[in-house]
């Protein structure tokens, strides 16, 4: 199940420049670099923090594309069609987060 997230009134800090989401292997050691499974695109990371009027979060966005993301740490960034998808796997369980892209605002503009 993937969830829309509205991000209106909140802002995006990029806290962690991207880097490639990497396949775990069986004896601990990081694999190769994931692609998407209907666009064979590498996928990357970037943790950013959400902020709005009840406080804050570092996530950890998932973005698609051949390229590594350009985004700055310390740079405002609005996340394009950002998803919250829950997963559970033996025994754990969280919420993954994947945009479209994170485009980086203007200096001084605020979400």
């Amino acid at each position: 199940m993937k969830l829309n997230i509205d991000t209106t009134g909140k802002t995006f800090t990029v806290t962690r420049a991207a880097t490639e989401k990497r396949e775990q292997s069986q004896n601990g050691r990081e694999g190769r670099q994931k692609t998407d499974r209907n666009t064979d695109e590498l996928l990357w990371t970037v943790q950013v923090m959400a902020l709005d009027e009840t406080g804050g979060e570092v996530i950890n966005v998932t973005l698609a594309g051949n390229a590594m993301p350009k985004v700055n740490v310390g740079a405002a960034v609005n996340p394009v069609e950002l998803e919250a998808m829950p997963w559970a796997t033996n025994g754990k369980n969280g919420v993954a987060f994947r945009a479209k892209s994170l485009n980086q605002q203007a200096a001084g503009k605020a979400a």
